[in-house]
Parts: C-alpha cells; sequence; structure tokens
C-alpha cells in the first residue's frame, strides 16, 4: 500500500484492498516516496551502542524488500539450541545484567519487587510495548487511559483497547507470580489477555495459530502447518524452562516466540511482556522497553527472521534492560523501603481493619476484637504479639486519605469515625 500497488477502502477490520487504477497508482506513488528517517529517530537509534555484528545486520537490511531472498522458517534455528550450553549473551554479559537488575534487598515472595513500583510499571510497559506496536497515544493519554479509565479523544478505539489489553496482562503476570512460567497456562493466557476485541476471530486469542500469516516490510514466511506450529511451540517451551539464567532466558523468549510466530496476531507483545516473567519470579528488575527505538527493534527482529542472528536484538535488549533497571531503582526509592512484616500480612491487616470499620467497632471493643482474631487465625505464634501492635496502629493511622485500601467505603468509614472518636 506504501508502494502505491495496492488502494485500502474502509478501516479497522473491515478494511479491504484492491488494485489501483493506472493513473491512481501512479498518483500515490508520487505522493508516497520511500520513508526516511528524521533527525529524532536517527538521534534516538545512535544512542543505543551497537557490535561490528550488528551493524552489518543494519547494512543488509537497509536493502529493499525485493533485493531480500525469501526464506521460511528454519527450525533448526530453534533445535540446535541447547540450554545452559549455547547462549546468546556471553558470560560478561549476563553478569553485568545481573549486577545492574537486583534490587538491594532480601528475597521475598515472587512478585514482590514488581508489586512495589506496579502502579508505574503499568504505564510503562503498557505504553511502550504499544508504541513499539505504532500505536499513538502520548504518555500522557496512557496515564489516564489506565488510572482514570478515559480514552483519548480522536484515536483509534483499537488504540485503547491495545493499552488496556497490556495493563491487564502485567497483572495477571504480578498477581500470579508463583504460578506463572514458560508453560501453556501462562504463555497461551497471556496472548488471550493481550489480543482480547483485537483479532477478527473471536476465538483466536489464547489459542495456537490455524492459519498462514505474513511479516510486514520482510520476505520471512512463517510455518503454516498447524501440527508443525503446536510441536515447535512445545519445544520452544521446555527449551524456555530449561534456561537457567533468567536474562538469557528473557532473550531467548523474545527472539523464538516472534520468530515462530505461534498465534494468529500480537505475537511480538507476547514475547516483550513474557521476556519479563523470569525477573517478574526472582524480584529482578522488569523490562519495560523506555526509549526503544521502534525502527531499531524492528530490524533487530528482521535480523532474526531473515538471517537467524541475535546479536542486534542483544544490544538493543541490553540496553534497554540497563534503562529500564535505572529507571525502578529511582521508583523505588522515591516510594521508600516496604515493611517486610506488613506486606507478609497485607490480606491480613486488610481483612482485620475492614471487620473493625464495618463492625463500626470502638477502641475497646476494637482491641478485643483484634486479639480474640488473631488467636483464631493463621498468625505464627511468635508473630501473634506483632500483629496485633501493627494492626492497631493502623487502625490509630486511619484517616480520610487512606482508608480505600483498605476495601473500605466512605459511609463505613464516617460511621465508624464517629464511634472511634467518642472512644478517645
Amino acid at each position: 500500500m506504501d508502494a502505491g500497488r495496492l488502494v485500502k477502502v474502509g478501516d479497522d477490520r473491515w478494511a479491504k484492498y484492491r488494485l489501483p487504477a493506472a493513473e491512481e497508482a501512479k498518483a500515490l506513488a508520487s505522493e508516497k516516496p520511500a520513508a526516511v528517517p528524521t533527525a529524532a529517530e536517527k538521534t534516538e537509534e545512535e544512542a543505543v551502542p551497537l557490535s561490528p555484528a550488528s551493524k552489518e545486520i543494519r547494512t543488509y537490511l537497509s536493502q529493499s524488500v525485493n533485493a531480500r531472498k525469501p526464506v521460511g522458517y528454519n527450525r533448526e534455528f530453534l533445535d540446535s539450541y541447547r540450554p545452559n550450553e549455547t547462549f546468546y549473551l556471553s558470560e560478561e554479559q549476563r553478569a553485568h545484567l545481573a549486577q545492574v537488575g537486583k534490587p538491594n534487598f532480601a528475597d521475598q515472595a515472587a512478585g514482590t519487587y514488581a508489586k512495589q513500583i506496579l502502579k508505574r510499571l503499568l504505564i510503562d510497559l503498557s505504553w511502550n510495548s504499544s508504541r513499539l506496536e505504532g500505536n499513538t497515544y502520548s504518555l500522557l493519554d496512557t496515564t489516564r487511559l489506565i488510572e482514570l479509565g478515559e480514552a483519548a479523544e480522536g484515536r483509534d478505539r483499537l488504540e485503547a483497547q491495545m493499552i488496556v489489553n497490556h495493563k491487564d496482562a502485567i497483572e495477571f503476570l504480578v498477581n500470579e507470580a508463583e504460578g506463572i512460567g514458560f508453560n501453556r497456562y501462562t504463555i497461551l493466557n497471556l496472548h488471550g489477555i493481550l489480543a482480547q476485541n483485537l483479532l477478527p476471530d473471536p476465538g483466536a486469542p489464547g489459542r495456537l495459530r490455524r492459519m498462514g500469516v505474513g511479516i510486514g516490510k520482510s520476505t520471512f514466511h512463517p510455518l503454516e502447518l498447524p501440527q508443525l506450529i503446536e510441536e515447535c511451540f512445545n519445544h520452544l517451551l521446555d527449551t524456555a524452562t530449561a534456561i537457567q539464567d533468567p536474562f538469557e532466558q528473557a532473550l531467548f523468549a523474545m527472539v523464538q516466540l516472534p520468530y515462530l510466530q505461534p498465534f494468529d496476531d500480537v505475537n511480538k507483545r507476547v514475547s516483550r511482556l513474557s521476556a519479563n516473567i523470569p525477573f517478574i519470579k526472582r524480584n529482578l528488575s522488569p523490562l519495560s522497553f523506555i526509549d526503544v527505538p521502534r525502527a531499531l527493534y524492528t530490524d533487530a527482529l528482521l535480523g532474526v527472521y531473515k538471517l537467524n542472528k541475535v546479536d542486534l536484538l542483544s544490544d538493543v535488549f541490553i540496553w534497554a534492560y540497563e534503562r529500564s533497571a535505572a529507571r525502578y531503582t529511582a521508583v523505588r526509592q522515591s516510594v521508600g523501603e516496604p515493611d517486610p512484616f506488613r506486606f507478609k500480612h497485607k490480606a491480613a491487616l486488610r481483612q482485620i481493619v475492614g471487620e473493625v470499620v464495618r463492625g463500626r467497632m470502638d477502641r475497646k471493643a476494637a482491641a478485643a476484637y483484634v486479639a480474640a482474631w488473631v488467636g483464631k487465625n493463621d498468625i505464627p505464634e511468635a508473630e501473634r504479639e506483632k500483629f496485633r501492635d501493627v494492626a492497631e496502629a493502623e487502625l490509630v493511622s486511619l484517616h480520610e486519605g487512606n482508608f480505600a485500601r483498605y476495601q473500605i467505603r466512605p459511609s463505613e468509614f464516617e460511621a465508624w469515625q464517629q464511634v472511634w472518636k467518642e472512644s478517645m
């Protein structure tokens, strides 16, 4: 269409394409010159340090699409990878990423770090991953959509749906941190969430591909036989699961999932979010693709599709992870160190504070209720006294600006406050 060889009629999933008339084709060709990167785009791309091998990949991809030889899916590229023997990242690179990605706090339950910075992560990763797909929402538009549910005026409905799907998918990964992994449950459901309301076939989200697909701006042709797609998908998951290093595991997913194209669409989005699985599970800094130039990321994937070379994608991955880790270190410092005890008993504290407020208990009744509640519920004996103290401190510090986190309604809080103040 950009070259003037087709004319688009209609929008979104109802679009149709037809051959242009001779005069129309000539007009389109004159109106649509070859895309040339802007100065800003060049500056962004130059910020990412590239190895000589990466520069060679970009030189090859600078040729016109017609000059490139068509290639099909090379199964050997997947089959030849041996977990913990084959590496896309060098030992030095893996050690460097481990250094910059490890937050300075004691080991805690899977997903702890992601939950601490979840508000910022939802916006960053949703926006940047959508931006890499060509979504035109700004960062402010994305923030308003995620925090307030307000879609930007004059924008395509599908763009808002893409961002909301990202938010839901990230929350799925973080909330299910203990159970996620490179298994069918996680990856199929991740696709199901990311693709919701975006595919023509309502049964396609969360289902492996049953048809052939094409790759834009590429002469790469993915697998078409459903049986082979299923077989390679299972092998890909088994291989990813066996990889011990979290950074190698993340990059493997970013390389092999888009290359296989196991779903009708939304494959790259699945790969970017699934790359965060090892980081969420091991409380490492997440990867949100901050400032990653879209053209460079596209070239990195084309290098995989066309040449089975990962050098450019590795360079982009390392640079992006360094920036993400620096950002979330700063975010975490701004919110302060969380209290591990309060975090461990978050659900119990929410329950007991909510029950005291909804029961309109005064101070004396609340103290007796907390003591009785601790004895009846699953609080370790060695922690019961501290739990009582923390629960009472939470009640004392409750005010109009923080009661919502306990899932308390304004009317319930006002009624309880009257009783609580009278008992002072």
